[in-house]
Protein backbone atom coordinates (compact mmCIF):
# COMPACT_ATOMS: atom_id res chain seq x y z
CA UNK A 1 0.00 0.00 0.00
CA UNK A 2 1.53 3.70 -1.19
CA UNK A 3 1.91 5.36 1.94
CA UNK A 4 -0.72 8.06 1.55
CA UNK A 5 -3.53 5.48 1.26
CA UNK A 6 -2.03 3.91 4.34
CA UNK A 7 -2.20 7.65 6.08
CA UNK A 8 -6.17 7.59 4.72
CA UNK A 9 -6.64 3.95 5.79
CA UNK A 10 -5.57 4.49 9.30
CA UNK A 11 -7.90 7.90 10.03
CA UNK A 12 -10.84 6.59 7.80
CA UNK A 13 -12.86 5.43 10.78
CA UNK A 14 -12.68 8.94 12.67
CA UNK A 15 -13.44 10.86 9.11
CA UNK A 16 -16.27 8.39 8.74
CA UNK A 17 -17.60 8.79 12.42
CA UNK A 18 -17.16 12.45 11.73
CA UNK A 19 -19.26 12.60 8.73
CA UNK A 20 -21.95 9.96 9.82
CA UNK A 21 -22.53 11.86 12.77
CA UNK A 22 -22.99 14.96 10.87
CA UNK A 23 -25.27 13.68 8.02
CA UNK A 24 -28.33 11.76 7.74
CA UNK A 25 -27.37 7.85 6.44
CA UNK A 26 -28.82 8.67 3.13
CA UNK A 27 -26.13 11.68 2.10
CA UNK A 28 -23.06 10.44 4.25
CA UNK A 29 -21.92 8.28 1.92
CA UNK A 30 -21.90 10.09 -1.16
CA UNK A 31 -20.55 12.89 0.70
CA UNK A 32 -17.33 10.45 1.90
CA UNK A 33 -16.75 9.58 -1.69
CA UNK A 34 -16.24 13.28 -2.09
CA UNK A 35 -13.79 13.42 1.23
CA UNK A 36 -11.75 10.74 -0.36
CA UNK A 37 -11.35 12.34 -3.42
CA UNK A 38 -10.69 15.61 -2.86
CA UNK A 39 -7.91 14.38 -0.01
CA UNK A 40 -6.36 12.37 -3.10
CA UNK A 41 -6.63 14.95 -5.44
CA UNK A 42 -5.44 17.21 -2.68
CA UNK A 43 -2.75 14.89 -1.24
CA UNK A 44 0.40 17.19 -2.32
CA UNK A 45 -1.01 19.82 0.53
CA UNK A 46 -0.20 17.19 3.13
CA UNK A 47 3.09 18.78 5.05
CA UNK A 48 3.61 15.66 7.73
CA UNK A 49 1.75 12.16 8.12
CA UNK A 50 1.31 13.81 11.92
CA UNK A 51 -1.25 16.58 10.45
CA UNK A 52 -3.21 13.71 8.60
CA UNK A 53 -5.82 13.16 10.98
CA UNK A 54 -6.85 17.02 11.18
CA UNK A 55 -6.40 17.75 7.42
CA UNK A 56 -8.57 14.61 6.51
CA UNK A 57 -11.31 15.98 8.89
CA UNK A 58 -10.48 19.67 7.70
CA UNK A 59 -11.84 18.02 4.10
CA UNK A 60 -14.67 15.90 5.66
CA UNK A 61 -16.00 19.71 7.53
CA UNK A 62 -15.91 21.17 4.13
CA UNK A 63 -17.11 19.02 1.86
CA UNK A 64 -20.27 18.79 5.06
CA UNK A 65 -20.93 22.51 5.05
CA UNK A 66 -21.02 22.41 0.96
CA UNK A 67 -23.30 19.24 1.06
CA UNK A 68 -25.90 21.68 3.26
CA UNK A 69 -25.18 25.02 1.10
CA UNK A 70 -27.09 22.75 -1.26
CA UNK A 71 -29.63 21.99 0.72
CA UNK A 72 -30.45 25.18 2.27
CA UNK A 73 -30.16 26.35 -1.65
CA UNK A 74 -32.97 23.95 -2.81
CA UNK A 75 -34.72 24.83 0.19
CA UNK A 76 -35.22 20.59 1.19
CA UNK A 77 -36.78 21.70 4.82
CA UNK A 78 -38.59 18.16 5.63
CA UNK A 79 -41.64 19.57 7.01
CA UNK A 80 -43.06 16.16 7.95
CA UNK A 81 -39.99 15.40 10.20
CA UNK A 82 -40.43 18.94 12.16
CA UNK A 83 -43.87 18.43 12.55
CA UNK A 84 -42.72 15.14 13.94
CA UNK A 85 -40.22 16.85 16.01
CA UNK A 86 -42.97 19.15 17.73
CA UNK A 87 -44.99 16.12 18.53
CA UNK A 88 -42.45 14.95 20.74
CA UNK A 89 -42.93 17.85 23.26
CA UNK A 90 -46.33 18.03 23.25
CA UNK A 91 -47.43 14.45 22.41
CA UNK A 92 -51.15 15.36 22.15
CA UNK A 93 -51.64 13.38 18.98
CA UNK A 94 -53.19 14.59 15.52
CA UNK A 95 -54.78 17.65 16.51
CA UNK A 96 -51.24 18.78 17.41
CA UNK A 97 -49.89 17.37 14.35
CA UNK A 98 -52.25 19.56 11.61
CA UNK A 99 -51.97 22.82 13.64
CA UNK A 100 -48.40 23.00 13.74
CA UNK A 101 -48.55 21.95 10.24
CA UNK A 102 -51.03 24.70 9.23
CA UNK A 103 -49.01 27.35 11.30
CA UNK A 104 -45.68 26.05 9.36
CA UNK A 105 -47.69 26.66 6.41
CA UNK A 106 -48.73 30.08 6.83
CA UNK A 107 -44.99 31.21 7.30
CA UNK A 108 -42.58 31.96 4.48
CA UNK A 109 -40.26 29.54 3.39
CA UNK A 110 -36.94 31.49 4.92
CA UNK A 111 -38.35 31.29 8.05
CA UNK A 112 -39.36 27.35 7.60
CA UNK A 113 -35.85 26.92 7.00
CA UNK A 114 -34.03 28.87 10.00
CA UNK A 115 -36.60 27.58 12.77
CA UNK A 116 -36.05 23.85 11.15
CA UNK A 117 -32.50 25.06 11.58
CA UNK A 118 -32.10 26.24 15.00
CA UNK A 119 -34.91 24.54 16.94
CA UNK A 120 -35.08 20.75 14.98
CA UNK A 121 -31.94 20.12 13.77
CA UNK A 122 -30.04 21.61 17.13
CA UNK A 123 -27.50 24.15 15.41
CA UNK A 124 -26.13 27.30 16.37
CA UNK A 125 -26.81 30.31 14.82
CA UNK A 126 -23.29 30.61 13.41
CA UNK A 127 -22.91 27.23 11.94
CA UNK A 128 -26.74 28.10 10.53
CA UNK A 129 -25.07 31.43 8.72
CA UNK A 130 -22.14 29.40 7.32
CA UNK A 131 -24.66 26.54 6.30
CA UNK A 132 -26.82 29.38 4.05
CA UNK A 133 -24.13 31.62 3.42
CA UNK A 134 -25.10 34.50 5.45
CA UNK A 135 -24.05 37.19 7.34
CA UNK A 136 -24.80 35.66 11.92
CA UNK A 137 -26.61 38.99 12.06
CA UNK A 138 -28.86 38.26 9.55
CA UNK A 139 -29.72 34.98 10.82
CA UNK A 140 -30.40 36.28 14.48
CA UNK A 141 -32.92 38.35 12.57
CA UNK A 142 -34.67 36.11 10.40
CA UNK A 143 -34.93 33.95 13.81
CA UNK A 144 -36.27 36.67 15.74
CA UNK A 145 -38.96 37.53 12.96
CA UNK A 146 -39.46 33.71 12.40
CA UNK A 147 -40.58 33.22 15.91
CA UNK A 148 -42.58 35.86 16.06
CA UNK A 149 -44.68 35.01 13.31
CA UNK A 150 -45.31 31.58 14.70
CA UNK A 151 -46.64 32.70 17.81
CA UNK A 152 -48.96 35.40 15.93
CA UNK A 153 -50.17 32.63 13.49
CA UNK A 154 -50.23 29.71 16.40
CA UNK A 155 -53.84 29.15 17.55
CA UNK A 156 -53.23 27.58 21.03
CA UNK A 157 -51.08 29.82 23.74
CA UNK A 158 -47.82 27.61 24.83
CA UNK A 159 -48.71 25.25 27.69
CA UNK A 160 -47.26 26.19 31.05
CA UNK A 161 -45.46 23.37 32.73
CA UNK A 162 -46.78 22.68 35.99
CA UNK A 163 -44.16 22.12 39.42
CA UNK A 164 -42.57 18.60 39.22
CA UNK A 165 -44.10 16.10 41.74
CA UNK A 166 -41.72 15.02 44.76
CA UNK A 167 -39.51 12.40 43.83
CA UNK A 168 -40.41 9.33 45.13
CA UNK A 169 -37.89 7.47 46.55
CA UNK A 170 -37.25 3.74 44.33
CA UNK A 171 -38.63 0.24 46.45
CA UNK A 172 -35.68 -1.74 47.76
CA UNK A 173 -37.56 -4.55 46.22
CA UNK A 174 -38.54 -4.83 42.47
CA UNK A 175 -42.04 -4.70 42.10
CA UNK A 176 -44.01 -8.13 41.32
CA UNK A 177 -44.72 -7.78 37.43
CA UNK A 178 -46.71 -9.94 34.58
CA UNK A 179 -46.07 -9.48 30.69
CA UNK A 180 -48.88 -10.97 28.81
CA UNK A 181 -48.60 -10.53 24.86
CA UNK A 182 -51.14 -8.93 23.44
CA UNK A 183 -52.91 -9.81 19.51
CA UNK A 184 -52.96 -6.13 18.27
CA UNK A 185 -50.28 -4.68 16.26
CA UNK A 186 -47.54 -2.95 18.04
CA UNK A 187 -47.80 1.11 17.80
CA UNK A 188 -45.34 3.57 16.62
CA UNK A 189 -43.83 6.19 19.01
CA UNK A 190 -40.94 7.95 19.24
CA UNK A 191 -38.29 6.81 21.02
CA UNK A 192 -36.09 9.81 22.81
CA UNK A 193 -34.35 8.30 25.54
CA UNK A 194 -30.47 7.39 25.67
CA UNK A 195 -30.34 3.98 24.96
CA UNK A 196 -28.93 1.73 28.55
CA UNK A 197 -29.26 5.33 30.36
CA UNK A 198 -33.22 5.96 30.18
CA UNK A 199 -33.00 9.61 30.50
CA UNK A 200 -34.44 12.21 27.38
CA UNK A 201 -30.98 14.26 26.30
CA UNK A 202 -32.96 17.75 26.54
CA UNK A 203 -31.53 20.26 28.89
CA UNK A 204 -33.16 20.31 32.24
CA UNK A 205 -34.31 16.69 31.90
CA UNK A 206 -33.74 14.80 34.95
CA UNK A 207 -34.14 11.33 35.48
CA UNK A 208 -33.53 8.17 38.60
CA UNK A 209 -33.35 4.49 37.79
CA UNK A 210 -32.64 1.83 39.93
CA UNK A 211 -31.03 -1.64 39.19
CA UNK A 212 -32.28 -4.79 40.49
CA UNK A 213 -30.60 -8.30 41.02
CA UNK A 214 -32.45 -11.62 39.81
CA UNK A 215 -33.20 -13.55 41.40
CA UNK A 216 -33.11 -12.03 44.25
CA UNK A 217 -35.17 -8.82 43.27
CA UNK A 218 -33.29 -6.16 45.51
CA UNK A 219 -31.87 -2.85 44.43
CA UNK A 220 -27.88 -2.95 43.67
CA UNK A 221 -27.62 0.59 43.19
CA UNK A 222 -29.44 3.38 41.37
CA UNK A 223 -28.25 6.19 39.22
CA UNK A 224 -29.35 9.73 39.43
CA UNK A 225 -28.83 12.00 35.90
CA UNK A 226 -29.62 15.78 35.02
CA UNK A 227 -28.99 17.02 31.86
CA UNK A 228 -27.63 20.12 32.91
CA UNK A 229 -26.84 22.39 29.93
CA UNK A 230 -25.49 22.44 26.10
CA UNK A 231 -22.44 21.78 25.10
CA UNK A 232 -21.03 21.34 21.21
CA UNK A 233 -18.37 18.50 20.66
CA UNK A 234 -16.12 18.42 17.14
CA UNK A 235 -19.09 20.76 15.21
CA UNK A 236 -21.98 18.55 16.53
CA UNK A 237 -24.26 20.28 19.08
CA UNK A 238 -25.72 18.06 21.92
CA UNK A 239 -26.21 18.36 26.08
CA UNK A 240 -23.82 17.46 28.78
CA UNK A 241 -25.44 14.90 31.61
CA UNK A 242 -24.22 14.42 35.20
CA UNK A 243 -24.39 10.97 36.47
CA UNK A 244 -23.68 9.86 40.23
CA UNK A 245 -24.56 5.94 41.07
CA UNK A 246 -25.30 5.64 44.31
CA UNK A 247 -25.02 1.82 46.42
CA UNK A 248 -26.69 1.84 49.70
CA UNK A 249 -27.05 5.88 50.06
CA UNK A 250 -23.33 6.55 49.43
CA UNK A 251 -22.10 7.69 46.09
CA UNK A 252 -20.13 5.14 44.29
CA UNK A 253 -19.22 6.81 41.00
CA UNK A 254 -19.67 10.39 39.62
CA UNK A 255 -19.43 10.61 35.24
CA UNK A 256 -20.27 12.88 32.38
CA UNK A 257 -22.07 12.17 29.53
CA UNK A 258 -22.49 14.07 26.21
CA UNK A 259 -24.98 13.19 24.02
CA UNK A 260 -27.56 14.62 21.18
CA UNK A 261 -31.58 14.12 20.60
CA UNK A 262 -32.10 15.21 17.25
CA UNK A 263 -35.09 14.42 15.34
CA UNK A 264 -33.88 11.28 13.45
CA UNK A 265 -31.48 9.75 16.15
CA UNK A 266 -30.42 9.67 20.11
CA UNK A 267 -26.84 8.90 20.34
CA UNK A 268 -23.49 9.42 22.59
CA UNK A 269 -21.31 11.71 21.91
CA UNK A 270 -18.88 10.82 24.28
CA UNK A 271 -17.71 11.41 27.90
CA UNK A 272 -15.64 11.66 30.98
CA UNK A 273 -13.90 9.01 33.03
CA UNK A 274 -10.87 8.43 35.82
CA UNK A 275 -7.77 6.25 33.96
CA UNK A 276 -5.83 4.15 36.07
CA UNK A 277 -3.96 7.27 36.91
CA UNK A 278 -6.46 9.19 38.12
CA UNK A 279 -6.61 11.49 35.08
CA UNK A 280 -10.07 13.21 33.66
CA UNK A 281 -10.23 11.53 30.46
CA UNK A 282 -12.42 13.22 27.39
CA UNK A 283 -13.61 10.19 24.44
CA UNK A 284 -15.26 11.59 21.83
CA UNK A 285 -16.98 10.02 18.53
CA UNK A 286 -13.75 10.48 16.87
CA UNK A 287 -11.85 8.55 19.39
CA UNK A 288 -10.99 4.70 19.18
CA UNK A 289 -12.09 4.19 22.41
CA UNK A 290 -15.61 5.57 22.45
CA UNK A 291 -16.69 2.11 20.32
CA UNK A 292 -16.00 0.60 23.42
CA UNK A 293 -17.42 2.69 26.10
CA UNK A 294 -20.29 4.13 24.06
CA UNK A 295 -21.19 2.36 20.87
CA UNK A 296 -24.94 2.10 20.35
CA UNK A 297 -26.12 1.26 16.83
CA UNK A 298 -24.81 0.66 13.35
CA UNK A 299 -21.49 2.46 12.63
CA UNK A 300 -21.98 4.06 16.06
CA UNK A 301 -24.13 6.24 15.31
CA UNK A 302 -27.03 5.63 17.54
CA UNK A 303 -30.55 4.44 17.38
CA UNK A 304 -33.36 5.91 15.65
CA UNK A 305 -36.27 7.43 17.53
CA UNK A 306 -38.91 6.56 15.04
CA UNK A 307 -39.71 3.38 16.55
CA UNK A 308 -41.26 0.97 13.82
CA UNK A 309 -41.53 -2.51 13.43
CA UNK A 310 -38.63 -3.49 10.41
CA UNK A 311 -38.74 -7.61 10.65
CA UNK A 312 -34.87 -7.60 11.43
CA UNK A 313 -35.98 -9.18 14.82
CA UNK A 314 -39.02 -11.68 15.04
CA UNK A 315 -40.81 -13.84 17.85
CA UNK A 316 -41.21 -17.65 16.97
CA UNK A 317 -42.68 -20.72 18.81
CA UNK A 318 -38.72 -21.33 19.16
CA UNK A 319 -37.30 -18.05 20.34
CA UNK A 320 -36.14 -14.84 18.48
CA UNK A 321 -35.01 -14.91 15.35
CA UNK A 322 -32.59 -11.61 14.81
CA UNK A 323 -29.88 -10.49 11.90
CA UNK A 324 -27.11 -10.24 13.81
CA UNK A 325 -24.29 -9.25 10.80
CA UNK A 326 -24.25 -6.17 13.67
CA UNK A 327 -26.00 -4.45 16.52
CA UNK A 328 -29.62 -4.52 16.01
CA UNK A 329 -32.94 -2.96 17.22
CA UNK A 330 -36.44 -3.48 16.51
CA UNK A 331 -39.92 -3.60 17.83
CA UNK A 332 -41.50 -7.17 19.00
CA UNK A 333 -44.71 -7.40 19.49
CA UNK A 334 -47.38 -5.78 21.68
CA UNK A 335 -47.57 -6.35 25.55
CA UNK A 336 -49.55 -5.51 28.77
CA UNK A 337 -47.03 -4.98 31.62
CA UNK A 338 -48.47 -5.48 34.85
CA UNK A 339 -46.32 -3.84 37.88
CA UNK A 340 -48.03 -4.13 41.27
CA UNK A 341 -51.09 -2.34 40.66
CA UNK A 342 -50.68 -0.61 37.15
CA UNK A 343 -51.33 -2.20 34.23
CA UNK A 344 -49.35 -0.42 30.72
CA UNK A 345 -50.13 -1.27 27.26
CA UNK A 346 -46.68 -1.46 26.08
CA UNK A 347 -44.14 -2.21 22.88
CA UNK A 348 -41.54 -4.52 23.30
CA UNK A 349 -38.23 -3.32 21.50
CA UNK A 350 -35.69 -5.43 21.81
CA UNK A 351 -31.60 -4.45 21.48
CA UNK A 352 -28.83 -7.13 20.59
CA UNK A 353 -25.23 -5.96 21.03
CA UNK A 354 -22.40 -7.64 19.59
CA UNK A 355 -19.85 -6.40 21.70
CA UNK A 356 -15.96 -7.79 22.20
CA UNK A 357 -17.37 -9.54 25.39
CA UNK A 358 -19.80 -11.56 23.42
CA UNK A 359 -23.31 -10.46 22.72
CA UNK A 360 -26.07 -9.42 25.03
CA UNK A 361 -29.70 -8.49 24.96
CA UNK A 362 -31.89 -5.70 26.09
CA UNK A 363 -35.45 -5.36 26.51
CA UNK A 364 -37.74 -2.14 27.15
CA UNK A 365 -41.48 -1.98 27.33
CA UNK A 366 -42.27 1.30 26.18
CA UNK A 367 -45.04 3.10 26.77
CA UNK A 368 -47.37 4.86 23.92
CA UNK A 369 -45.76 8.12 25.19
CA UNK A 370 -41.93 6.46 24.19
CA UNK A 371 -40.81 5.92 27.98
CA UNK A 372 -39.47 3.10 29.36
CA UNK A 373 -42.15 0.68 31.50
CA UNK A 374 -39.57 -2.05 32.41
CA UNK A 375 -36.02 -2.81 31.20
CA UNK A 376 -34.76 -6.12 31.22
CA UNK A 377 -31.25 -6.87 30.32
CA UNK A 378 -29.21 -10.26 29.28
CA UNK A 379 -26.19 -12.16 28.51
CA UNK A 380 -25.54 -14.70 26.22
CA UNK A 381 -24.50 -17.92 28.12
CA UNK A 382 -20.80 -16.98 27.20
CA UNK A 383 -20.78 -13.43 27.42
CA UNK A 384 -17.50 -12.00 29.63
CA UNK A 385 -16.83 -15.74 30.02
CA UNK A 386 -13.09 -14.53 30.45
CA UNK A 387 -14.13 -12.42 33.25
CA UNK A 388 -16.51 -14.45 34.97
CA UNK A 389 -15.11 -17.57 34.35
CA UNK A 390 -18.67 -19.82 33.76
CA UNK A 391 -21.09 -19.34 31.58
CA UNK A 392 -24.84 -17.46 33.15
CA UNK A 393 -26.45 -20.34 32.98
CA UNK A 394 -24.31 -22.12 36.13
CA UNK A 395 -24.20 -18.63 37.33
CA UNK A 396 -27.65 -17.59 37.22
CA UNK A 397 -29.42 -21.09 36.60
CA UNK A 398 -32.62 -19.94 38.29
CA UNK A 399 -33.12 -16.87 35.82
CA UNK A 400 -35.42 -16.75 32.75
CA UNK A 401 -33.92 -17.59 29.86
CA UNK A 402 -34.42 -16.24 26.12
CA UNK A 403 -33.14 -18.59 22.73
CA UNK A 404 -31.91 -16.08 19.97
CA UNK A 405 -30.85 -17.95 16.86
CA UNK A 406 -31.00 -21.11 18.85
CA UNK A 407 -28.55 -19.64 21.45
CA UNK A 408 -29.25 -19.30 25.24
CA UNK A 409 -29.71 -15.50 26.96
CA UNK A 410 -29.59 -15.52 30.67
CA UNK A 411 -31.76 -13.21 32.23
CA UNK A 412 -29.33 -10.79 34.97
CA UNK A 413 -30.78 -7.82 35.76
CA UNK A 414 -34.50 -5.19 35.70
CA UNK A 415 -34.26 -1.78 35.98
CA UNK A 416 -37.26 0.84 36.73
CA UNK A 417 -37.41 4.78 36.64
CA UNK A 418 -39.10 7.41 38.46
CA UNK A 419 -41.28 8.10 35.80
CA UNK A 420 -43.46 5.42 36.74
CA UNK A 421 -43.31 5.92 40.51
Amino acid sequence: MEPFEALMEAHRGAVERFVKFRLPATDADDVLQEVWLTAYQKRDDLRSPATAKAWLLSIARSRCTDHFRAKAKRMEIPLDALTESALSYGRQGVTVREVVRDTLDRLGGVERQVLYLYYFRGLPQAEIAERLNVPLGTVKSRLNRAKAQFREAYPYPPNERKGENEMTKLPNMMPDYTITRLEEAPFSVRHEELAGMMIVPKCGETLIFGMYDFPQKTLSGYYVMRATGEVEIHGIRGVEIQSAYYEQGKTVEESTIFAQLTEDFCRYLGGVHMDVQGVRKIVTFLDQDFADAYAIGKNNCGLPVVRVPHGQIVQTEEGLLAQLDDDVSDIVGRYSVRLGARVYDTIRVVDIELTKNGAMLCEYYLDQAGRTILWRRFNRDDWAIARYGRPWTEQLPDNGRLTVNGETYVHWYDCITDYIL
